[in-house]
């Protein structure tokens, strides 16, 4: 009776180291095949949980990322829109210049005329491109035209500005801003109506007002104003990407570390583990072959 029992725990015994080095060699072995240490919840809860909150930020950050490339894009966009503004205006500048000698002819004054009202059309053009997203570059606060010109030439302008963008942290940045703000003057001129003025004083062969002279400048000054405002965001937008980046590399590191298998360990613990239950399946195989084994159990 008492080999008997004997026997038995051998063979229970047995069974279970066997069973049990079967389970860490098919663990070992999917590890090895999927990369990954962690693939229960079971394995590590503690490491598990932390890599619910690396996922959780880690798709919070894909949606910042988005954002900053957007913003990015957009301010981009606007700056270039803007030094073609700019380019527009200084030619426009260089016409009024033109304009005040009082020497040139009905001709010339017409030339001078025709180039003011192509000005005006191009930088119009220009303030109504729309972003990647397909709205106003230079909107209001809903997707209407940014600029429409008006009967004389006055330009009438979106109302509100477009909503901010979230770039993460908490925090937001305005791409763009409204055509009126650099395109209309304080006084409730813009360069519409101040081209329509020096255009029809040029067919007219009359002085141009100085007035409106006075508003071309301040719109370039205001549209040079914006450019470095934008230019100001654009900076900050760009070193809120390197931060996303840089957090999404840490998380990245911390992740592998909780569940990212290390190839060449895992494999040698593989074979290590596959020789051991080699060894113990022959060794229990040769055992239980022996007659007396068969005869005592």
């Amino acid at each position: 009776m008492s080999a008997n029992l004997s026997t038995n725990l051998f063979y229970n015994r047995s069974t279970a180291s066997m069973q049990k080095l079967q389970a860490q060699f098919d663990r070992l072995n999917e590890q090895v095949s999927t990369g990954k240490k962690l693939l229960a919840p079971s394995d590590d809860s503690v490491g598990y949980q932390r890599l619910q909150v690396i996922n959780r930020a880690n798709a919070d950050g894909v949606q910042d990322a988005a954002n900053v490339q957007l913003a990015q894009a957009t301010l981009q966009q606007a700056g270039t829109s803007l030094s073609q503004i700019a380019q527009q205006l200084q030619r426009a500048s260089e016409l009024v210049i033109q304009g005040k000698t009082g020497t040139n002819s009905a001709s010339a004054q017409e030339a001078i005329a025709t180039e003011l009202e192509g000005i005006l059309q191009s930088v119009v053009s220009l303030a109504n491109g729309k972003d990647a997203r397909g709205m106003p570059l230079f909107g209001g606060k809903d997707d209407a035209a940014a600029v429409t010109a008006g009967a004389g030439g006055t330009l009438a302008f979106a109302e509100g500005k477009a909503p901010a963008v979230p770039i993460g942290d908490g925090q937001s940045v305005e791409v763009t801003v409204n055509a009126g703000d650099f395109l209309a003057v304080k006084d409730g001129g813009d360069l519409g109506s101040a081209i329509a003025a020096m255009v029809a004083a040029l067919r007219a062969g009359e002085a141009l007002p100085e007035s409106a002279a006075d508003t071309l400048a301040t719109v370039s000054d205001q549209v040079t104003a914006t450019q470095a405002s934008l230019g100001a965001r654009e900076v900050r937008v760009d070193l809120q990407a390197a931060q996303i980046k840089s957090a999404a590399d840490d998380r990245e590191i911390t992740r592998s570390g909780i569940e990212d298998a290390d190839p060449t360990e895992t494999i040698v613990e593989l074979q290590k583990t596959m020789t051991v239950l080699q060894a113990t399946q022959a060794s229990f195989s040769k055992l239980s072959s022996l007659s007396l084994f068969d005869y005592l159990r």
